[in-house]
């Protein structure tokens, strides 16, 4: 059930009913449970700058933004934020959302590892990835009350192991498809648990590729 934490809580609706059905059917608790505390991140982010966002979509995107780490949506070759944001989109369009709020949707689980780049972007976007921030990062851990940040994990636990297991979590869903985190920060993952993993280097394609200076 939804619960309400400084004026912020999941709409009610259709929609989001189906949206957290999928996502609580698909995901580990472990994954629902920080995707959720994602949503709540971001929406507290949004109030505190004063941006203008649609929650139902802010929620999507919440909820979407690790489902590329999934068995079910997991593809061979993409990026997991692509891949997750494939299921979002093919979600959106069969509920019937316009194509500007399903791109946006869309960008907003594709950047959301990318620093920098969301905040100067639409609300939606932005926001993501600031929920990401707090709950994997602990960026804007001091931006929260005390009392806030203990409702959210309340309704979301949160565990001690919780670092840990999400590490583990990331390296479980890119392990198979290592050459897509290339340039990203997920790199920082298979380097810390596979030692046999070999970083790509920006440098050595320039100084490799076809053209003969």
């Amino acid at each position: 059930m939804s619960f309400s934490v400084d004026g912020i809580s999941v709409p009610d609706s259709r929609f989001v009913r189906d949206i957290t059905e999928l996502v609580r059917d698909t995901e580990s608790p472990l994954l629902f449970h920080h995707s959720s505390r994602v949503y709540y991140w971001g929406a507290l982010a949004g109030k505190q700058r004063g941006l203008r966002f649609d929650a139902e979509l802010l929620y999507a995107g919440a909820m979407f933004h690790d489902m590329g780490l999934t068995n079910q949506y997991r593809s061979t070759g993409e990026r997991f934020e692509v891949d997750g944001a494939n299921a979002a989109r093919d979600f959106l369009r069969q509920h019937g959302i316009v194509q500007q709020d399903i791109d946006t949707v869309w960008t907003a689980i594709a950047l959301h590892t990318t620093p920098g780049i969301p905040r100067h972007m639409h609300p939606v976007v932005a926001l993501v990835t600031a929920g990401v921030e707090m709950d994997v990062l602990g960026l804007t851990y001091a931006d929260y009350d005390d009392a806030v940040r203990q409702a959210v994990v309340r309704a979301h636990p949160r565990d001690g192991r919780f670092k840990e297991e999400i590490i583990q979590a990331f390296y479980e869903g890119i392990k198979h498809k290592p050459e897509t985190t290339f340039g990203n920060v997920k790199a920082d993952v298979l380097a810390d648990k596979d030692p046999a993993f070999q970083r790509g280097n920006f440098c050595s394609v320039i100084r490799g590729s076809a053209w003969g200076g």
